[in-house]
């Protein structure tokens, strides 16, 4: 909606009102302002579009999900790099049903650009692991599928990668 920049000023000008409200004595109006100013800081940090695509995906929407991804027109400049890798991350997924080899580049992207969460790193690897196997390239494949396990913490990835380990020895 906004671009990164303009969050900030948003969120910067709405901080100084609320001085301005604070020394008043309007202590209400302030704090209201200050609360405002937290959800500008908070979309700097946590892109609205990602956001309400995440929420698509959770239901299965991957045309919705398009949409709003769609709805970033240049994502160099308006994401900070973080925001550019869950870009890219979301992108990876929605693509990995259709076009592999598109994935793995979108995932191969979105890991070079870092993502936040340990998990979505996981995952990231375990679709690149499954495309890897795919593409009969078993060692990548194995390194990739090792680099999942560790970054698995909370061991939910745990069947994926014991059913893909099974695969490949078949292979």
């Amino acid at each position: 909606m906004f671009n990164k920049i303009y969050k900030l000023i948003i969120a910067g000008i709405l901080i100084i009102l609320s001085i301005w409200q604070f020394v008043e004595g309007n202590i209400g109006n302030g704090i209201f302002l200050v609360l405002l100013s937290g959800i500008f800081i908070f979309l700097y940090f946590k892109n609205e579009m990602i956001l309400m695509a995440f929420l698509r995906l959770r239901k299965q929407d991957f045309e919705g999900a398009k949409k709003w991804l769609d709805k970033i027109k240049d994502p160099e400049k308006a994401l900070t790099q973080k925001q550019q890798g869950y870009f890219w991350y979301l992108h990876g997924l929605m693509v990995s049903q259709t076009n592999i080899t598109q994935a793995e580049k979108y995932f191969k992207r979105a890991i070079k650009l870092g993502l936040s969460m340990s998990q979505d790193l996981a995952m990231a690897k375990l679709n690149l692991a499954g495309i890897a196997m795919t593409k009969r390239r078993k060692r990548e494949a194995q390194l990739l599928l090792q680099e999942a396990k560790k970054l698995d913490k909370h061991k939910m990835l745990d069947e994926q990668i014991r059913m893909m380990k099974q695969q490949m020895k078949k292979i």
